[in-house]
């Protein structure tokens, strides 16, 4: 396949803004980006021999996106709780009453195998009409083995009867479940022990999470479900400092995590212990804007030590229903700071390393996968500024077309 008559942003790191090639062609073989580079430089073998040539007509051609955080895969809808938020009801309100996380898990546990994956289905088509190749899936609604296997299945089942690359993640540390309320030890053993396991040995996990906060689990819990992951080879996520400074960032950095999520509370010295651990901070605005929080994740001290931002949807039920990514970009620029280039970098090339793909996706270069997408669009800087709408045309998973944008 040669793509050509296209505006590069190849989001490599460059003297270039975006790693950009003004009039650039991409040449796939099979499902790898063989060469990229200005028309001027053209491998005339590599031409010559295209059996297939898609004519950009002068639009920008990103890497494929990467959603890396969402929870896709639940049961039901929290729109009751929404409207408790706006008569003034806070997060942690909700939840202590027996709402939030726990009233998606009375759903998910009683829907079917099935209906799970339809409604996640539909969820899963629109952000990949928006441009999105590779997406990380959550468990964690479910809070017993049985239901956390299942919607484990059905987000291995999405990546293989969809054109996507999904990524799995057991979340069993989400929230203590109703039936252990005076059992939280015994909550953390199943977790640790017979959840993990069976997760793992079915091979339906990629890595393992936790939310690391005083509404759910405790810096100890957490390490512990930590340990349990890396005595099986799984690599570890946490949900970090989001309503408070609890040591989540501290936590991951020491346990090596590949990413700390949400971070809203993250000190300067946790910040400097991610940027030691090579640890990611994942930012979720979509969560930050739904819940009407006040505190910023520390953006400009990520900035100074270095440390890895990528962004995400955090797609889920209660906190932020947001269904795409260009509006997940567009907050954290609006509302965290980040400038264009850092929220499209967010969702492509600091987003791989989250997912165990660096240098895989997330890029346009020889080597990597060629997951791509065109966007009718006079600059990059535009899919962080619209707020609304999608000027996707058309998106490449592995060398393929599996998505063309309506003629209007």
């Amino acid at each position: 396949m040669l793509i050509r008559n296209v505006r590069i942003a190849s989001m490599l790191p460059s003297d270039s803004p975006y790693g950009s090639i003004a009039d650039g062609i991409v040449g796939v073989r099979g499902d790898i980006i063989e060469w990229v580079g200005s028309a001027d430089h053209e491998p005339e073998a590599m031409v010559a021999s295209a059996v297939r040539v898609i004519d950009g007509e002068g639009r920008w051609m990103t890497p494929g996106l990467i959603d890396c955080h969402t929870h896709l895969v639940f049961g039901g809808n929290r729109a009751n709780e929404f409207e408790m938020r706006l008569a003034g009801a806070t997060y942690e309100e909700i939840a202590r009453a027996g709402g939030g996380i726990i009233s998606t898990v009375t759903a998910t546990r009683t829907a079917s195998e099935q209906s799970l994956f339809s409604s996640a289905e539909l969820r899963l088509k629109e952000m990949m009409r928006h441009g999105v190749t590779t997406v990380e899936i959550k468990s964690g609604y479910g809070l017993d083995v049985e239901t956390e296997l299942r919607m484990l299945r059905v987000a291995r089942q999405l990546g293989e009867r969809l054109p996507i690359t999904v990524s799995t993640t057991l979340l069993g540390a989400h929230a203590v479940p109703p039936e252990f309320k005076t059992n939280r030890a015994g909550y953390v053993d199943l977790v640790c022990g017979e959840m993990i396991e069976r997760a793992a040995t079915a091979g339906l996990v990629d890595a393992v999470d936790a939310f690391c906060e005083g509404i759910a689990f405790t810096v100890d819990e957490c390490a512990r479900v930590f340990r349990a992951a890396q005595a099986r080879g799984l690599p570890l996520r946490l949900h970090a400092d989001q309503l408070s400074d609890s040591g989540g960032a501290f936590l991951a950095a020491a346990s090596a995590a590949r990413s700390a999520d949400h971070v809203e509370y993250t000190s300067e010295t946790g910040a400097k212990a991610m940027a030691g651990a090579g640890t990611t901070a994942v930012l979720l605005p979509g969560a930050y804007l739904f819940l009407a929080e006040k505190k910023k994740p520390p953006v400009a001290t990520f900035r100074e030590y270095g440390v890895p931002m990528a962004v995400a949807s955090d797609m889920n039920p209660g906190s932020s229903p947001v269904g795409s990514p260009l509006v997940a970009m567009n907050l954290a620029c609006v509302l965290f700071g980040l400038t264009p280039e850092e929220a499209l970098a967010g969702m492509t090339r600091n987003a791989a390393p989250v997912l165990g793909m660096r240098s895989q996706v997330g890029v346009i270069a020889p080597g990597a996968r060629a997951d791509l997408a065109l966007w009718d669009v006079d600059h990059p800087a535009e899919l962080s500024y619209w707020l609304g709408g999608n000027p996707c045309q058309v998106v490449i998973r592995g060398g393929e077309v599996v998505h063309t944008a309506p003629a209007t």
